[in-house]
């Protein structure tokens, strides 16, 4: 009976680990704790994407780049887990305290010909972290230069990691990674060089006065100035 049970708590773990995993670094685990807790009810809003509910993998990362959390809802695609961890980096590596840059914002300086060119492999993925449930703690890194990601401002304005989502078009994955960053009150940015000088995706045909856009995924796509209504 003990070894019984031993194998049962050994799979509760195990199906537990396969949903949330989390690991120590430099943000308060409160606030990892809190941000990672909105998904769950921003998967269910009209976020613009495929599904709905959303189907989406989040992760968090510490201003040093270490991977703090990652969780999932649903049946989110495997692959979108390395996305997530990336997007997060990508946010926190190039964001500052005087800019802050989403994933988004990187699309069309990346292309060929932009001033950004040649970023995508300045940082890769390391693959050791490929396998879920690894990398907590770690400094995974990954450049990821589509919507999803976004840095982390405290109340006073302190930049304390990255927030990666992925799972659906980079569109809504932009949007849920948003309205979670909103809700959780850590996007106290600032400034930006998305949508009306803010980290928000900005689209060709209603950029706000930014160059730094990227296309429409959907017709279904939430406008910028709509997220957070």
């Amino acid at each position: 009976m003990r070894n019984l049970v031993l194998a049962s708590t050994a799979f509760v773990a195990i199906s537990s680990a396969a949903f949330a995993q989390n690991g120590p670094c430099g943000i308060i685990p409160s606030v990892v704790n809190n941000l990672q807790d909105q998904l769950a009810s921003v998967v269910q809003e009209n976020n613009g994407g495929l599904f709905s509910p959303s189907l989406m993998w989040s992760a968090v990362v510490d201003r040093q780049g270490r991977l703090c959390s990652v969780i999932k809802t649903g049946d989110a695609w495997p692959g979108s887990r390395a996305i997530a961890i990336a997007k997060a980096s990508t946010a926190n590596d190039f964001s500052n305290v005087k800019l802050s840059l989403s994933t988004a914002n990187l699309y069309a300086p990346t292309q060929p010909g932009g001033s950004l060119y040649g970023l995508n492999n300045s940082n890769p993925f390391n693959p050791q972290f490929q396998p879920q449930g690894t990398g907590l703690s770690q400094v995974p890194g990954g450049i990821i230069t589509f919507g999803g990601g976004l840095a982390l401002y405290n109340s006073s304005g302190k930049l304390v990691g990255g927030l990666g989502v992925s799972g659906d078009t980079s569109c809504a994955d932009h949007v849920i990674a948003y309205r979670m960053r909103h809700a959780a009150g850590l996007d106290n940015i600032p400034g930006g060089a998305g949508y009306n000088g803010t980290d928000n995706i900005a689209y060709p045909d209603d950029a706000g006065g930014s160059t730094f856009t990227q296309p429409h995924c959907l017709p279904t796509d939430i406008l910028p100035q709509n997220i957070l209504k």
